[in-house]
């Protein structure tokens, strides 16, 4: 039973290289996120992973990462499940914006507040713990019921979506979760109890 569950957020996309507030838009990835994504199958394959079933969200960033880690795997028409749950946080009235011109705006305290704190939604947007409250549910129901019937599963997705779940498997709170970072093409590999509790992590760095 390997009960396995790997996390990779999309590589490098064009609206990350140009500092702006993605959330729910569409970018594409940049050639460092296409290679970055490369990477992460070659990596996942050199670590003698195989999945069962891939999930990824209904943006195009984290579809590309997805089907690059699987064309590397040898697996390009594995069963890929999308859906919205697991797109990343919607940053409201800041998706566009420059990051930098964003805190000409609003000032660079209440910016922060948004981007950093857990339950302070930006205008028109989601907090973390928003973003939480349709991830939760979607993994709970759906991913997780593969995982522990001792299936390989690959989420492929966002920062903060991925931080949500990441927030719930390892018992964080709002403040931890909120500080942690996750590099962008870098697989995190959990293998889980029975009971759904966390028996390894591992974290395959480039």
């Amino acid at each position: 039973m390997s009960r396995t569950l790997i996390l990779v957020r999309h590589g490098q996309s064009e609206w990350n290289l140009k500092n702006l507030f993605t959330g729910w838009r569409d970018p594409g990835l940049t050639e460092l996120g296409h290679t970055e994504a490369k990477d992460a199958g070659k990596r996942l394959k050199a670590a003698g992973q195989h999945f069962d079933i891939a999930f990824t969200s209904t943006l195009s960033r984290a579809q590309a990462t997805c089907q690059h880690i699987l064309d590397e795997m040898g697996q390009p028409d594995l069963e890929t499940i999308r859906n919205q749950a697991l797109n990343e946080r919607d940053y409201g009235e800041l998706s566009g914006l420059n990051k930098d011109d964003a805190r000409k705006k609003w000032g660079e305290e209440q910016v922060h507040i948004w981007r950093r704190s857990y339950d302070v939604p930006p205008p028109g947007g989601e907090s973390l713990r928003d973003t939480g409250a349709r991830v939760w549910p979607y993994y709970l129901h759906i991913i997780q019921p593969h995982v522990l019937r001792g299936e390989t599963v690959l989420v492929a997705a966002h920062g903060n979506s991925l931080r949500a779940l990441i927030m719930a498997l390892e018992g964080l709170s709002g403040p931890e979760i909120v500080e942690r970072e996750l590099g962008t093409g870098i697989p995190i590999i959990y293998n889980l109890n029975a009971d759904s509790t966390i028996a390894s992590k591992e974290v395959l760095e480039g």
